[in-house]
């Protein structure tokens, strides 16, 4: 992966069953990926007010 690569895993557990959380460093926003076999989905996560949890994480950018 290149330096200025726009996506980041901070987050992955399970093999099969597969989870990810992918966060956006531009935006910061956070997305959870989750795959089975040969399925999976992206969906943003929500705090509990309904709004995308968003990062503020200042390592993203080394």
């Amino acid at each position: 992966m290149g330096k200025n690569d726009r996506f980041v895993v901070i987050e992955k557990e399970g093999t099969m069953f597969a989870r990810k959380v992918i966060v956006d460093k531009e935006t910061g926003v956070n997305y959870l990926w989750v795959s089975e076999g040969y399925a999976g989905g992206l969906t943003p996560l929500l705090d509990r007010d309904g709004k995308p949890v968003v990062s503020t994480y200042t390592e993203f950018d080394k």
